[in-house]
């Protein structure tokens, strides 16, 4: 069973109203990127905790949590009004499936598609030298409903400049328009082309892999119409190509 650690706030990011970041200090979990961990805070006698995927990569000392706040959650709302030095507690293991590890050696092309703060184990992923030792391209998309919601803009941004023919952008931004971004769901572009169109790389069951993250919606209408291009679930028994991690 896992043990609790303890952890302090290091920094803390305000995207917006209801988005934010904590960089956490703590002593562990070793994890890979793609995994999460959960984290608590004692809210009356109870410990309430959540899982959260880490942003950070593992060989960061820090780690980082982007969540958004849940009107009728009982947790993110406190997380959100901590500040540099408060407390609060986390596991000493990670867990979870989604990692660079479950996709096959053979793949070249590697889709990563979030909602919200879906994007944050892939942003873990892309800081580290694995998905540019072996794919010959890898592409984020990423969406929201107004484009303030989209967070890490500055690390995105560098790892466009660091792998300039490698890592395709793509915005979703379905509430309100926005320069460059598609104004309509992920599904709706791997249903139509729109979306392998934008980047130049055609997604193939031979030679693809979509790990999906997000909102549940999301992930079935794409497990559907990845489905029925040909792709389907990946199994550590039956290798494929989706994998997926809901977060509501």
């Amino acid at each position: 069973m896992a043990q609790w650690l303890s952890g302090k706030v290091a920094r803390k990011t305000r995207w917006n109203d209801t988005h934010y970041s904590l960089v956490i200090a703590a002593d562990g979990p070793a994890f890979v990127a793609g995994q999460f961990v959960r984290v608590g805070m004692d809210l009356g006698d109870e410990r309430v905790g959540r899982p959260y995927s880490l942003v950070n990569p593992p060989h960061e000392p820090l780690l980082e949590i982007f969540f958004n706040v849940v009107p009728e959650g009982p947790l993110s709302s406190e997380l959100a009004a901590l500040e540099h030095g408060d407390s609060l507690w986390l596991t000493d293991t990670a867990n979870g499936f989604l990692t660079l590890a479950e996709v096959p050696e053979h793949v070249r092309y590697l889709w990563l598609l979030a909602t919200g703060t879906g994007v944050g184990p892939f942003l873990s992923m892309l800081q580290t030298d694995e998905p540019w030792r072996r794919f010959e391209n890898v592409i984020l998309g990423y969406g929201v409903r107004q484009q303030g919601n989209l967070g890490y803009g500055d690390l995105i941004a560098r790892l466009q400049q660091e792998h300039p023919e490698r890592f395709h952008f793509v915005p979703f931004v379905t509430g309100e328009p926005a320069a460059g971004a598609f104004p309509c769901r992920i599904p709706e572009t791997l249903a139509d082309g729109r979306l392998e169109q934008r980047v130049g790389v055609s997604l193939e069951p031979a030679h693809s892999h979509v790990m999906l993250c997000g909102h549940s919606e999301m992930i079935r209408d794409a497990v559907e119409t990845l489905e029925s291009r040909g792709l389907r679930r990946h199994r550590r028994r039956e290798p494929g190509h989706i994998s997926t991690e809901k977060y509501h």
